[in-house]
């Protein structure tokens, strides 16, 4: 039973020119739980009654009457207030979670459809630093998201693996590389190699021109070019291999700019015929000023390409390949101008899907003493970060808990999950400053405390020691703490509902803190495994709920769940 559609239908039988979507949207959630469960405002009735609100919530109230479903519905002021009965509302909420188990909070709304997350994209070559776990843990936890609800969901990591920084790489590794180095410790050897070219660049313009040479070389399909290319891909996805694992990522496609050169070609052709292409200063655009945007370039003076013709490529295949309901692009806001770009060109290229590339932007990561730079080599490992955390979550162990079975296990599901957890609390478009403190404190709303409810829920299970089923006396379940409980579980369909329709992963990280807060007041207010069973077998199915949504929860933000820390 659906307690916000039972109030909805009461109004429609009322109200006859009300539709149930009218209904529905005129039901408000109380800020507190006093003033109700539900409650419905009558302003929008006075016109028509040509009466106070007041006055009006009153006579409905008398017209409803008693409704078995509501322990009591009574008016204060212009307010209709609806309190579920408890009885009935545990037993509806905990029966389904039992049957549904790992499965509750999902449907099937994305059955049939394919969905596209694109996440990551790290460039080749540089280091997989702190910038980049933003679009790698939000575009994880999306894909996540929308396979729970049922999408054929395809993980791709469109890796910068194109575009006139191998020239750089290429004429620096000519000039000063050495191949055992670099095949000893990748990132950090040709990020120095990267570094370097870029410093002595600023006092040699002939660099650049030699950069670009390479570059036009590699798109020519130059052997030696070529074969340098790939030799630094390779080596630079072992590197970051280790990341995503560390992450439990795999990805569907690792299909990077560079599958898209040999389709570009047909994409620019498809402009000439079309007539979209315009030459300016012997680079060929794209004039898009009358639909707000600057003129997008497609084809350098030099010949060589752009992000903008390589996402075209991109998109038209994915298209043809997938057939997408959706194509998610999870990069930073900065590039909004990039993605408004390709996408009104694409529109004008008469491809209606254009407005299903959806680009999930999210705010940038700083460092305390200023902004990430690459060039200059002021860049913080991701890897080094997801080790430090690792490495303190052990020493809390140790400290804590030594004979705690698995540390080293527990150290990184807890480690990398407070990573995860500190990255995913706020709203994706907020900037924020990295710092080590703040990613490695495990006290308040973190995911090390979620986690440690859901151990401390398994601890519970684990002593009881009894077959648990949904047959239960649920008045048990209807005092303030533990009905709190049972209203937390509910709202766990409708978190990842609003993750899924805004693209925000966050609603579901406040929702499991939520849920752990509530479970925890409950735990120490409540004994548990008492002598009457009655009471015991009530609490401990609340429990077992409680158990399967922290653990459904933590797992689409990408977070694991040990049963014991």
């Amino acid at each position: 039973m659906d307690f916000k559609l039972k109030v909805a239908e009461i109004f429609i039988k009322l109200e006859e020119d009300l539709t149930i979507d009218d209904a529905l949207q005129m039901i408000e959630i109380p800020p507190n739980s006093e003033m109700g469960d539900y409650a419905v405002p009558c302003f929008r009735f006075a016109k028509k009654y040509k009466k106070a609100p007041p006055m009006i919530a009153a006579e409905i109230i008398e017209k409803i009457g008693n409704v078995e479903e509501f322990e009591k519905i009574e008016n204060v002021g212009p307010y209709i207030n609806f309190f579920v009965d408890k009885t009935h509302f545990a037993e509806k909420v905990l029966k389904q979670a039992y049957i549904e188990k790992e499965k509750f909070g999902s449907n099937n709304i994305g059955k049939g459809k394919k969905v596209i997350v694109e996440f990551s994209s790290p460039n080749i070559a540089k280091p997989f630093h702190i910038g980049h776990i933003r679009s790698t843990v939000i575009g994880h936890a999306l894909y996540k998201i929308y396979t729970y609800l049922g999408y054929d969901t395809v993980a791709i990591n469109h890796l910068g693996d194109y575009g006139t920084q191998f020239g750089m790489l290429i004429s620096a590794y000519k000039k000063w590389g050495n191949k055992e180095e670099i095949e000893a410790s990748p990132i950090p050897e040709l990020l120095k190699l990267y570094v370097r070219f870029n410093k002595e660049a600023e006092s040699d313009d002939s660099l650049r021109d030699e950069a670009r040479y390479w570059f036009k070389e590699l798109e020519n399909g130059n052997q030696e070019a070529y074969g340098l290319w790939f030799w630094i891909r390779e080596v630079s996805l072992k590197e970051f291999n280790r990341v995503y694992d560390m992450f439990g990522i795999k990805y569907d496609s690792l299909a990077g700019e560079s599958f898209y050169s040999d389709k570009m070609p047909a994409v620019v052709e498809e402009l000439n015929e079309k007539n979209l292409l315009k030459e300016s200063q012997g680079a060929q655009i794209v004039e898009l000023g009358e639909y707000g945007l600057t003129d997008a370039v497609m084809i350098k003076s030099d010949g060589s390409t752009l992000y903008a013709t390589r996402d075209m490529a991109a998109a038209i295949y994915r298209k043809k390949t997938y057939d997408f309901y959706k194509n998610i692009y999870v990069v930073g806001a900065p590039q909004k101008l990039h993605f408004d770009q390709w996408r009104k060109v694409l529109e004008l290229m008469g491809y209606e899907w254009a407005k299903d590339c959806i680009h999930v932007m999210f705010g940038t990561v700083s460092l305390e003493d200023g902004a990430l730079s690459t060039r200059s080599g002021r860049v913080v490992f991701l890897e080094d970060v997801l080790k430090k955390a690792i490495e303190k979550t052990k020493e809390i162990i140790d400290a804590r808990n030594p004979n705690l079975e698995n540390k080293e296990e527990v150290a990184k599901q807890v480690g990398i999950g407070a990573v995860i957890f500190q990255e995913l609390f706020n709203t994706r478009i907020k900037d924020y400053m990295f710092s080590w403190e703040k990613t490695l404190s495990f006290e308040g709303e973190t995911g090390p405390y979620v986690q440690y409810t859901y151990a401390r829920t398994c601890s519970v299970l684990k002593k009881a020691d009894i077959e648990i089923d949904e047959n239960v006396d649920f008045s048990v379940l209807s005092d303030k703490v533990a009905f709190n409980v049972v209203k937390k579980l509910d709202a766990f369909k409708g978190a990842v509902t609003s993750a899924h329709d805004r693209y925000e992963p966050y609603f579901i990280t406040r929702y499991v803190v939520g849920l752990a807060q509530d479970y925890n007041r409950f735990y120490h207010e409540s004994s548990i495994l008492v002598d009457d069973e009655n009471i015991k077998k009530s609490r401990l199915l609340l429990t077992k709920i409680v158990n399967i949504v922290l653990k459904a929860g933590l797992g689409l933000l990408g977070i694991e769940t040990p049963e014991q820390m």
